[in-house]
């Protein structure tokens, strides 16, 4: 009978460990967002990948792209000057050289035209994730390529969607990124903009975080009103955005990332949208869940602008 009672008291001992143990790793705040939502959430890239020869504004140049060498030899391992390599070295870098960092798919902060303004470091680290409205504009832009935003635009959104959250982000979808490859045309005029009146709307009456374009410059008037208004009352801006014919119109979210260099003027950037679990377009963590990342079929090796691509 003793023992019978030690057993009882050793299995319900047992019993209250393990639910204790399961609650205790149970998961907790943002962890069952993430494993409830998010996990199963649609990702879509809204970001050129930047290389040497792509679109530029015509008064910045395009980067180059070169092995990374040895600045000290090794004795043993390197030379100066030698290029580092997967069969000598075991891993190989590349070096970068960026005429601007107006370049590709960017965050440009206040500095970039204000003397007074911040620049990207400066920037809050509660710029990562906002809520995403997308303006479509694709069908006005097809009848008139430089067609510009309006406040019109917006107030139609909103009759659709509900007024646009403060402290969202506003991307104007425009197609636009489609001409990326064709380098000529794509900064040629005419070509799609933002309206001035539509950022005033936008940033003093619905009190967005910025707002984002397809094209490299914000619209095509002789002095880039917009840009000069935006930059000099302090507001950020993106450009150079792509794949906004894969995302909602609204319901989304936005993850933001850029390069923080010191005082910098502008900001090589990558958004990312988050889309519904039955979203059409994208793919989900539970899909590509990114550990292990898929290798190529083929060896990486440089090409003549000095890209690593797999070899053919």
């Amino acid at each position: 009978m003793k023992n019978k009672a030690i057993l009882l008291i050793c299995l319900a001992v047992s019993a209250f460990s393990t639910s204790a143990y399961s609650e205790a790793i149970k998961p907790k705040g943002l962890w069952d967002l993430y494993e409830n939502t998010l996990k199963s959430a649609k990702y879509i890239d809204l970001t050129h990948a930047f290389e040497p020869k792509q679109a530029v504004w015509a008064g910045f140049g395009n980067a180059t792209f070169k092995p990374a060498i040895a600045h000290k030899a090794m004795p043993g391992y390197i030379d100066k000057g030698e290029e580092f390599s997967y069969e000598k070295h075991g891993f190989v870098a590349s070096a970068y050289t960026i005429e601007t960092d107006q370049y590709g798919t960017q965050l440009d902060p206040p500095a970039h035209w204000n003397p007074y303004g911040a620049t990207i470091s400066d920037l809050p680290a509660t710029y990562a994730v906002r809520p995403l409205v997308v303006i479509n504009v694709v069908d006005k832009v097809k009848k008139d390529p430089g067609y510009h935003l309006s406040v019109e635009d917006v107030l139609a959104w909103e009759k659709k969607h509900g007024l646009i959250p403060e402290g969202a982000v506003v991307m104007v979808r425009s197609d636009w990124h489609k001409k990326w490859r064709d380098i000529e045309r794509f900064n040629q005029k005419p070509f799609p903009g933002v309206g001035l009146e539509a950022l005033k709307f936008l940033h003093l009456q619905r009190d967005i975080l910025f707002h984002g374009h397809e094209p490299l410059d914000t619209d095509t008037t002789p002095n880039l009103e917009g840009e000069h208004w935006l930059m000099h009352n302090n507001f950020a801006q993106a450009e150079g955005v792509a794949n906004l014919d894969k995302v909602p119109e609204s319901g989304a979210l936005i993850a933001i990332g850029f390069a923080k260099p010191l005082g910098g003027t502008g900001g090589l950037a990558r958004y990312i949208a988050i889309a519904p679990a039955d979203w059409s377009y994208g793919t989900s963590v539970n899909e590509v869940p990114g550990a292990p990342l898929k290798a190529h079929d083929k060896p990486l090796k440089r090409d003549a602008l000095g890209v690593m691509r797999p070899t053919k």
